[in-house]
């Protein structure tokens, strides 16, 4: 499997975005509905099997997760809160979206009519 990097950093991009739009409104659910949408736009744009799918929808999650825990660090950290405690719960939040970023890719393949 060649992982399409293309798909991928679209992929993220549209989780950083809409997890600042939809955080606004739920500073929890916010962005995992942002990475889920992700994860459905770039199983789609793969339009591959559904295993491909899961695999770049994951990626797509980790990589904008990386991008969040980075921002979350530095926006936590200048209102004075304990960067471990922020660290932690960004850590969590990180392997959630992958997780969900995963179901989304599994998802928009699932859209495409492809099966595994």
């Amino acid at each position: 499997m060649i992982v399409s990097w293309r798909a991928v950093i679209i992929g993220a991009i549209i989780a950083i975005v809409l997890a600042i739009i939809f955080g606004m409104v739920s500073l929890i659910y916010g962005p995992m509905i942002a990475v889920l949408i992700a994860g459905i736009v770039v199983g789609y744009m793969v339009n591959t099997d559904m295993v491909t799918g899961a695999v770049h929808g994951a990626i797509a999650g980790l990589v904008g997760g990386i991008i969040a825990l980075i921002l979350g660090l530095l926006i936590g950290s200048s209102f004075g809160l304990a960067g471990s405690v922020i660290g932690t719960a960004l850590i969590i939040a990180w392997i959630v979206d992958i997780i969900i970023g995963a179901i989304g890719g599994i998802i928009g393949s699932a859209i495409t009519g492809r099966r595994i």
